[in-house]
């Protein structure tokens, strides 16, 4: 049998005695390996990934006044044009959406959709305007409780773009799907009429919730992705610049890979909890759908369980009163439904709540709570791996509270604290 050496040296008296035929040669290689490489990544499968979301929920029924509180309908439109701006994580050349009616009574009728990009405000960039189509057909008629995806548009969007999207909606809607009530939300409403299309939408009503817009996609190659932060208000960003520790750990992310690799979408619900509906869905309810079913997610981080313990007390519902292991078990479940899916799922512990604000959160049974959900988080092995937010954030002369610089309330992180809750996350958890 010839060994290695034995293989080599002839080919080594040729490549040295014929520079000629070596020089060949190795442009032959390169440049074949260059034609095979541009060639499989033009013909690589087109990947969708989530770049930004909102968590649709129903609103509130109506109500009558009282003394105290003033009377509620629930927002609906007609003949309108509603333009959303979605603040975009990861950046591509084609994009698509997803309209939400997941809490609709009737039919919600789109009768035309555009996408552009956003200049400020209400108006777009000149140029980037384009019209969507659902199915080929530029209007859909999306029933009560489903989702309608746009066909794939070509638009180039950058990393953390503005863009924005703009649906008519002809027909009464009745209570919209919507997004809560946020500071940094840009939803702008038109009078009477399609101005999809407009460059911008002159005296428009400027709200501070999102209706049917759910998700924006864009297309991406290779080892793109999606990381998927599913929490309450402490993800959400509860401060007025609404800035989150998901949108820092985009951040990071991207600085870490140089090109953007992972898009991070949030998924947190103000007051949301994991066991009982409250504020919206809770998470075990919208797991399937706000974590699962996200194109492109490869990675799930869940921060839950803080609303489940402090809720009751704050609020007065005993009957709601739940342990550490009805949290445990409710984690769990969760984990092992994201592991069903092969999603790698990271968990949070949850942050402390002792220099609360708000009256009857912190208690010594609460605490105790806390205490043990974030021991079995820390030891059981149960998640890939964990993300130690109270650790980062607590104050260390006194566990129990908020460090009181990285706090705006006792309970919610300044955006100081949300951008250290993002650097507690060990970025090679997503190499």
């Amino acid at each position: 049998m010839s060994t290695l050496t034995e293989i080599e040296n002839p080919l080594s008296k040729l490549f040295f005695a014929r520079p000629a035929i070596k020089i060949f040669g190795i442009l032959l290689s390169l440049t074949t390996a260059s034609f095979a490489w541009a060639s499989s990544y033009a013909h690589s499968p087109e990947k969708w990934v989530a770049t930004w979301s909102s968590p649709p929920m129903a609103q509130a029924p109506a109500t009558e006044a009282t003394p105290t509180q003033p009377s509620f309908v629930p927002r609906a439109f007609e003949n309108q044009t509603i333009r959303q701006i979605a603040h975009i994580s990861l950046g591509g050349q084609r994009v698509r959406i997803r309209v939400s009616n997941a809490y609709g009574t009737q039919p919600l009728r789109i009768g035309s959709a555009h996408v552009a990009l956003q200049a400020s405000g209400a108006a777009i960039v000149p140029g980037s305007d384009r019209a969507l189509k659902f199915s080929g057909l530029p209007a859909i008629s999306v029933p009560a409780g489903a989702v309608a995806l746009s066909d794939p548009i070509d638009l180039s969007v950058a990393t953390q773009a503005s863009f924005a999207v703009s649906l008519y909606l002809p027909t009464n809607t009745g209570p919209a799907t919507f997004f809560e009530n946020t500071s940094q939300a840009e939803t702008y409403v038109s009078g009477p009429g399609d101005f999809t299309g407009s460059a911008n939408l002159q005296s428009a009503e400027n709200l501070q919730s999102r209706y049917f817009l759910s998700v924006v996609e864009v297309s991406a190659r290779g080892n793109a992705g999606t990381v998927v932060a599913i929490g309450d208000s402490v993800t959400k960003g509860a401060t007025a610049t609404n800035l989150s520790w998901p949108s820092f750990l985009f951040n990071r992310l991207n600085s870490q890979y140089g090109t953007q690799k992972l898009g991070v979408i949030n998924q947190g619900i103000g007051c949301g909890r994991m066991l009982y509906d409250f504020c919206g869905p809770g998470a075990a309810n919208r797991f399937d759908r706000d974590a699962l079913a996200v194109s492109g997610a490869t990675h799930v981080i869940v921060a839950l369980g803080l609303v489940d313990i402090i809720l009751p007390t704050a609020f007065g519902i005993p009957s709601q009163t739940v342990s550490a292991s009805d949290i445990i078990v409710g984690l769990k479940q969760l984990i092992e439904r994201a592991h069903a899916q092969d999603l790698t799922v990271y968990g949070a512990t949850i942050t402390p709540f002792g220099s609360s604000i708000f009256p009857n959160v912190y208690t010594p049974e609460n605490e105790a709570t806390r205490k043990a959900v974030n021991r079995w988080i820390r030891t059981s092995g149960a998640f890939d791996d964990v993300i130690d937010f109270d650790a980062a954030v607590r104050d260390p002369n006194d566990p129990t509270r908020y460090s009181a610089i990285y706090t705006i309330d006792g309970i919610h992180p300044n955006d100081a604290g949300s951008e250290l809750m993002a650097n507690a996350v060990d970025i090679r958890l997503f190499q």
